[in-house]
């Protein structure tokens, strides 16, 4: 399938139940939406996979370079945008996970999650990659086949690893070129503090082009994320290592599957929610007493309902805010109606949903719960 998205033309597959919720899977330099096949496969069952080929890659348009990190990812809000996609999980490979956490620093309302297999924060030294699009530019792309193969896969007699090479060789030099001028200028300060959304950071333990210094930099980077190592992976890790890296991802969207993981999972999404500093004034209120309790509303609601690949969160809030008001629970409601600046519930949708709890649980309920609402959103203008 092809899209028009802003001066491009994409090339995509989109499979899976049309109304589950959205993964959006982006691809490594030099390779194309095929490198994902084994786990979109398993992922197409209960989620919407998008995979696009990226921009100079694959059947998509090329333009000339340089490329940027914000081009990319304003070419997957495009992406999106064309498809209806709000929402949506983001998982990238190399270059496709430096992608995706541009695409979160830049909309974060956009990503409910991110998937950041074999990537970096920055991918140094620059003059590497200034060198390496000057090379396939002047001489194509097989002259630095050999040596990208050496670091993609341990064993390149596997049949999937002539697929790899072949989608190398057959990528545009331009498009190369143009996405390892974006990787030259990649900077990590550009994300610092802009990331906040829950994720997995998955790194093959013999990755020589991404190490696993580079993944824990990455975890450090961004509160209350999860690594995972791959044992006998490199940098593309999706065939030889097919099964472990597509357990990884569904141990993200389905935390239930993965014992351990709900309670990081959850604290990730709270923060999402609620901002983080209520979350820090609340577990620095935290005693004895109550931290049972705490750690029950972290793993079990947190961490294994509103990380539920089932409903948006932009929905989950909704409902959040319509149990809240029904039952009369204002403090939480009050809460809540502060969080919609995180989950990007509007005023309007509110006063719709409003409407339904007092034809459904009376006026009283709803009357109490408006005044609230107006009151709260009073102080949120300051």
């Amino acid at each position: 399938m092809f899209a028009r998205t802003d001066d491009i033309v994409t090339h995509y597959v989109a499979e899976g139940p049309p109304r589950a919720p959205t993964l959006l899977m982006l691809h490594s330099l030099g390779t194309t939406l095929h490198v994902w096949d084994a786990q979109a496969a398993v992922l197409s069952r209960q989620f919407r996979v998008i995979r696009p080929d990226l921009r100079g890659h694959g059947l998509s348009g090329v333009t000339p370079g340089p490329g940027s990190m914000e081009r990319f990812a304003r070419d997957a809000l495009a992406l999106l945008d064309a498809l209806g996609e709000n929402e949506v999980h983001v998982a990238g490979i190399s270059i496709g996970g430096r992608i995706a956490m541009e695409l979160a620093a830049l909309a974060p309302e956009r990503v409910a999650s991110l998937i950041l297999v074999d990537t970096a924060l920055e991918f140094l030294p620059p003059e590497s990659w200034e060198g390496r699009a000057a090379t396939v530019r002047a001489e194509g792309m097989a002259s630095v086949a050999d040596a990208v193969m050496a670091r993609w896969v341990i064993d390149q007699t596997r049949p999937d690893s002539f697929g790899l090479r072949q989608m190398l060789l057959t990528t545009p030099p331009e498009g190369y070129a143009a996405a390892a001028e974006a990787l030259r200028d990649a900077r990590a300060d550009s994300l610092r503090g802009r990331l906040h959304c829950p994720t997995t950071v998955i790194v093959g333990e013999l990755d020589q082009a991404s190490p696993v210094s580079a993944a824990k930099a990455i975890q450090a980077a961004i509160p209350e994320s999860a690594l995972v190592v791959i044992r006998n992976g490199a940098h593309i890790p999706t065939f030889e290592c097919a099964e472990a890296v597509t357990d990884a991802i569904l141990a993200h969207l389905l935390p239930e599957r993965a014992p351990g993981m709900a309670a990081a999972a959850g604290m990730a999404v709270r923060r999402a929610v609620l901002g983080g500093a209520h979350v820090d004034r609340s577990m620095a209120n935290m005693t004895p007493f109550d931290k049972p309790f705490v750690d029950f509303i972290l793993e079990g609601v947190w961490g294994r309902v509103w990380t539920r690949p089932g409903l948006p969160r932009h929905t989950r809030s909704l409902l959040t805010l319509g149990l809240m008001a029904a039952l009369g629970h204002h403090e939480e409601f009050k809460l809540h109606v502060r969080a919609t600046e995180n989950t990007g519930v509007t005023a309007d949708e509110l006063s719709e949903v409003l409407l339904q709890v007092a034809a459904y649980a009376g006026v009283p309920a709803a009357n109490s719960a408006l005044r609230i609402a107006k009151e709260t959103y009073r102080e949120m203008q300051g």
